[in-house]
C-alpha cells in the first residue's frame, strides 16, 4: 500500500502532472492508504465549501489507518530517532512510523522525510 503525503495530495488536486495522473491510477487500483492526519492538514489548507467537500469525499472513500496508537508509537519512534532535531515534527513521525511497521511506502515531496526513509520505504515516479 501506499500512503500519500499531504504534498501529493496538493498536487493531485491542484491537478498538476504526473502526480494527477499517477494517483488517480494507483486510487483506482486500490493501492492508497491514507491517515486521518493528512486529510486534516488538507481541510486545514481548504478555501470554500466545494474545496472541503472534494477533500471529504475522497477521505470517506479510501482505506484508512485506524490505529489511534500511531501518535504514541510515532513519538517513541521520533524520540529514538531524535526526529525533532531534525526538523520532522509528530504528524511526519506518524508517516514514517507506518511506513516502517506497517511495509507501507510513503509517497511525499518533502526532502526532510525523504532523507529519513529507507529506499524500500519510499514511492517515486
Amino acid at each position: 500500500m501506499i500512503l500519500v503525503d499531504t504534498s501529493v495530495w496538493i498536487e493531485f488536486f491542484k491537478k498538476h502532472e504526473p502526480y494527477f495522473t499517477e494517483l488517480r491510477e494507483l486510487i483506482e487500483a486500490s493501492e492508497v492508504i491514507t491517515h486521518s492526519v493528512i486529510f486534516g492538514e488538507l481541510l486545514q489548507g481548504c478555501k470554500n465549501k466545494a474545496e472541503s467537500d472534494l477533500i471529504e469525499e475522497y477521505w470517506r472513500n479510501l482505506e484508512q489507518i485506524n490505529k489511534p496508537e500511531s501518535f504514541i508509537e510515532a513519538g517513541r519512534l521520533s524520540s529514538s530517532l531524535k526526529l525533532m532535531d531534525r526538523g520532522v515534527g509528530l504528524i511526519d513521525a506518524v508517516l514514517i512510523y507506518h511506513c516502517r511497521f506497517n511495509n507501507y511506502r510513503l509517497w511525499t515531496l518533502d526532502k526532510k522525510i525523504l532523507k529519513l526513509l529507507k529506499k524500500n520505504e519510499i514511492y517515486s515516479l
